[in-house]
Formats: C-alpha cells, sequence, structure tokens
C-alpha cells in the first residue's frame, strides 16, 4: 500500500479527529495520562543526554539530545496515546469539516490537557524527583532549561510555543500519511528533533520540566509555571490548528469536497 498524499492525509486527519472525540472520559484520561509521561520520558531522557555531555561540547550535546526525544511522540502515535498537542491540530480539522460540534472539540482538549498535566507531574515527581533523575549530576541542566523557560516573557514564550507545535503537527501529518511502521517513525522524528534542537517550548514537556526542576529546589514559583502554561498553551493552540491545520483543510478541501 502506498503511503498518501497530502489531501488524503487531510481526509485520514478528519477521521481521525472525530473517533478522538467519540472516546470516552475514562479511554481519554488513560490515553492523555499516557501520553504526558511519554512527552516527560522523552524530555527526560534529553536531560540526562546533555545534562551528562561536557559544557563545550556545546550544539552537539543538544542535537543529541534532540535526537533522542522523539521517543515520546513514537510511543504516542504508534503505540497509542492521547497529546493535547497533536490533537489542537487533529480535531480542529474535524470541527472545519463539519464532522464534530464545538462541544466535542472542547471536551476533548479539556480531558486530554487535564490527562497530559497529571502524566507529566507523575514522571516530574517520581521518576525525576523522587528516583533523582532530574538532580544529581544533571541537576544543573533541570534548572537551566526550566529557568529559560519561565524567563520567556509572554509574547516570545508564545511565538515559541507557534514554532513548536507547527512542527509537533508536521510530525503528526507525516505519521498520518504513512502506512509502515518505519515511514511513520522517520515522519515523526525529524520535525519533532527540530523543534527541540531549535528550543520552541511544548506546553506538555514544561509540565514535566518545570514542576521537575521546583521540587529540585528551582528559584521558580507556581505563578511562573502557570504563567508559562497559558502563554505555552496559547501559542502550540496557534502553531497546530492555525499554521497545519486551518492552512492544509483551506488548501486541499476541494480535492475531498470538503466545505468550512
Amino acid at each position: 500500500m502506498s503511503d498518501l498524499y497530502p489531501e488524503q492525509i487531510l481526509q485520514a486527519t478528519v477521521e481521525k479527529g472525530v473517533a478522538k472525540v467519540k472516546g470516552s472520559t475514562l479511554t481519554l484520561s488513560l490515553l492523555g495520562f499516557l501520553g504526558g509521561m511519554y512527552i516527560s520520558l522523552g524530555y527526560l531522557a534529553y536531560i540526562r543526554v546533555v545534562g551528562g555531555m561536557p559544557h563545550d561540547w556545546g550544539s552537539l550535546a543538544v542535537f543529541i539530545g534532540a535526537a533522542v526525544f522523539p521517543i515520546g511522540l513514537v510511543c504516542i502515535l504508534i503505540g497509542g496515546g492521547e497529546l493535547i498537542t497533536g490533537n489542537m491540530m487533529v480535531v480542529l480539522v474535524a470541527w472545519l469539516a463539519k464532522r464534530i460540534s464545538l462541544a466535542q472539540w472542547g471536551r476533548n482538549w479539556l480531558i486530554v490537557t487535564l490527562a497530559n498535566l497529571v502524566g507529566a507531574f507523575f514522571v516530574a515527581w517520581f521518576f525525576g524527583h523522587y528516583v533523582g533523575l532530574t538532580e544529581g549530576a544533571v541537576l544543573e541542566k533541570t534548572i537551566s532549561v526550566a529557568e529559560g523557560k519561565v524567563a520567556a516573557d509572554f509574547g516570545r514564550a508564545l511565538v515559541s510555543g507557534i514554532g513548536c507545535n507547527w512542527m509537533v503537527c508536521m510530525g503528526v501529518w507525516l505519521c498520518y500519511g504513512a502506512h509502515s511502521f518505519s515511514g511513520k517513525i522517520l515522519g515523526i522524528w525529524f520535525p519533532v528533533m527540530i523543534f527541540v534542537l531549535v528550543g520552541f517550548q511544548h506546553v506538555v514537556a514544561n509540565m514535566f520540566v518545570i514542576p521537575a526542576a521546583i521540587w529540585a529546589g528551582a528559584d521558580i514559583s507556581w505563578a511562573q509555571f502557570g504563567w508559562n502554561m497559558v502563554s505555552v498553551y496559547l501559542g502550540n493552540a496557534i502553531g497546530g490548528a492555525v499554521f497545519v491545520g486551518a492552512v492544509y483543510f483551506y488548501a486541499y478541501r476541494g480535492k475531498l469536497g470538503l466545505k468550512a
């Protein structure tokens, strides 16, 4: 079976969006919890890799760390999971195609966001703090990453969030267009690796690394964490819903007979 062309990916994305909003609260919560965990484990791997390398390795260390992070999205899209940043594109496309209601859209985003938060907190507390995997030898890196996130003002965090989810949702889009596991993994890997390498902000990754730093004793307040969540969430929503979902929908809807 051959891979899909862009207009076919659009149709597949619409169907994915419809299926997502039909999930029960329990199903969305469980899969959302896994989604938050998988992204956090990917970022934990990044921290462990980069934090354990010599400082003079500079960008090479970041490149190697960025290369391990995409395993989180691979686990979600192939193994099963719900991630709010991907749903920001997928569910929006289903709504633009008039296949779901506004209430279904909002319900999906709310449940998945909260479940992702719980999953990220789980990894940050138990693996990061209790086991100590974000502390000890890599504590300096954990804190410096988290401080860099909260140091960005609202506008810069929002724009960074746009760039991040533009790439994440391109990874989702390319995954839907491939039929083989190897094709899906390659489609996911490179866009996601690029957003980490550039340093864009991902709301679920931040749900992990900022609390991990706070629990490790960083001089970061929960209010700063909350403000970062608002700005990055909005940026991620724009990047995924507008720059990927809406753009491709309006570009290819005519070929599928879809009307906005």
